[in-house]
């Protein structure tokens, strides 16, 4: 990918979730999308779970996040190349954002940009995972299962998402990524040793991340948006960082 301009990443917006305030929470990332400079960007990489609840009927998506679909449709106008990874919550993400002209990428995605070697993705289950969350994972996943849930009207079938996502993130306290004792910490290392990595790039954690692994790779977990600000990850051609610019309403 030659230099053009910047890149961002992003992940776990969570829109749709009724945690704090959601429609602040829409209006923050819009404010975010729209003021992405479109002259000076070449790509937007979506990082996993920028809805809460996703699910695609074959004639049906959510409704939610409408306006966000809306401008990442104007990026890709102004010619701006939006990807995106499956996180855990839209995980059934079928071919809707792919027919928008996005283009999709499953983890771990390994990319060379600007002589900088990217691995990226969501960040879930690298490493490993306890067990209950592979089997739902699994379940997710299954495509006997999703067709079954398919048959559901599209108004229980999202109150039950929503309801099922809500409910399990008020179960969940703050989480501070544990750096070396984190199975994609140790992940990460056993990859850079496989093969070059400058920079991995993941979200899932809800934790700003910045570290520098034995092999001399960084490794970067962007923040999540339920707390605030704009978290997001920018490469400028050259070098890597996270940043958090304040709401302007703020």
């Amino acid at each position: 990918m030659a230099a053009q301009g910047d890149i961002y990443f992003v992940s776990d917006v969570h829109l749709g979730l009724g945690i704090k305030d959601p429609a602040e929470r829409e209006e923050r990332f819009i404010a975010f999308l729209k003021a992405i400079p479109e002259e000076r960007t070449r790509a937007l990489y979506l990082l996993g779970d920028i809805w809460d609840f996703w699910y695609e009927y074959r004639d049906v998506v959510p409704r939610i996040g409408a306006r966000v679909v809306a401008l990442l449709i104007g990026l890709m106008d102004k010619g701006v190349e939006v990807w995106f990874c499956p996180g855990n919550h839209d995980v059934w993400t079928y071919s809707f954002f792919e027919e928008l002209g996005m283009h999709r990428f499953d983890q771990p995605y390994h990319v060379r940009i600007d002589g900088k070697d990217f691995c990226l993705g969501h960040g879930d289950l690298l490493g490993g995972a306890r067990w209950n969350y592979k089997l739902m994972l699994n379940i997710f996943h299954c495509r006997p299962l999703q067709r079954l849930f398919s048959t559901l009207h599209p108004w229980l079938g999202f109150r039950i998402g929503l309801g099922w996502s809500n409910s399990n993130r008020r179960k969940h306290t703050t989480y501070h990524f544990r750096g070396a004792e984190e199975p994609l910490y140790r992940w990460c290392e056993a990859e850079a040793a496989r093969s070059h990595v400058d920079y991995f790039v993941f979200g899932h954690f809800h934790d700003a991340v910045d570290l520098t692994l034995p092999s001399g790779s960084r490794l970067f977990v962007l923040k999540d948006w339920v707390d605030g600000g704009m978290p997001c990850g920018v490469f400028n051609g050259s070098s890597f960082e996270l940043r958090n610019p304040a709401f302007p309403a703020e």
